[in-house]
């Protein structure tokens, strides 16, 4: 048996990448798998025992709310959310007075309102169950102060925010929040991207104690420990994943 036996699970962004591998990490572990993206939800779900695959802009507010209501429809409640999805591989590398308005404000959309949106649809559900994980995943880029993708560095240090003021919220009703801060991770969304690679693989390896690529299965343990029991006195954390890039 699982730890997860019996959960229903909405893994955003969890068609490819690190998303991906969480969502088979916990369905390895007995959850039932929701996959929430713009473009491949079903075929990925496709992959899991009774997994859902819902096409959905998590940065929506209207769109968020219809699939956590088809969640709970389908599936009956909603037990952990892994708020994964994010912009990031498609960024370009730019000094910051170089970054756009309107590609500011798509980063701030994507990487943080969409969390408060999906905690805001899921935490109701929750709460009546007086029982939920959420997971939100940030990166060790703000603890770095990583120069040139300013937007992305501003929003996933808003996401460490957001995780500590929402677990002081919430612990009264039996839902925990934390986050996991991966360092710079190999996806095939990154691996896509050439002039990512060049600028950051390099140097992201020589500078952890663990010297090597860092992989999205990297990441699924933490989550994992996160949505099950082990962690059932665990809330407002951030546990970075870098291969100790950074210790804090």
């Amino acid at each position: 048996m699982g730890q997860l036996d019996g959960k229903v699970a909405i893994v955003t962004g969890g068609a490819q990448g690190i998303g991906n591998a969480i969502a088979h990490g916990l369905a390895a572990e007995g959850a039932r798998i929701v996959v929430a993206d713009l473009r491949g939800a079903e075929e990925a779900a496709a992959a899991f025992t009774d997994g859902l695959g819902l096409t959905a802009d998590v940065a929506d507010e209207a769109a968020v709310q219809a699939l956590v209501d088809e969640v709970v429809e389908r599936c009956g409640t909603v037990d952990v959310l892994v708020n994964n999805a994010g912009l990031y591989a498609s960024l370009e590398m730019r000094p910051f007075t170089e970054i756009p308005l309107e590609e500011w404000r798509r980063v701030m959309d994507v990487n943080v309102a969409s969390m408060f949106l999906m905690c805001r649809a899921v935490v109701p559900v929750m709460r009546a169950a007086g029982a939920g994980r959420i997971v939100n995943i940030s990166s060790g880029t703000p603890f770095r102060g990583v120069p040139f993708l300013l937007h992305y560095v501003t929003s996933k240090g808003a996401i460490v925010a957001l995780t500590r003021a929402l677990a002081k919220e919430l612990g009264k009703d039996g839902v925990l929040v934390n986050c996991v801060a991966p360092g710079f991770t190999m996806s095939a969304g990154v691996e896509a991207n050439p002039d990512v690679v060049e600028k950051l693989r390099d140097v992201s390896v020589a500078a952890r104690t663990i010297q090597r690529d860092q992989v999205p299965e990297d990441v699924v343990g933490a989550v994992v420990y996160l949505a099950g029991p082990g962690s059932s006195f665990v809330t407002g954390q951030t546990i970075v994943i870098d291969g100790g890039q950074y210790f804090h």
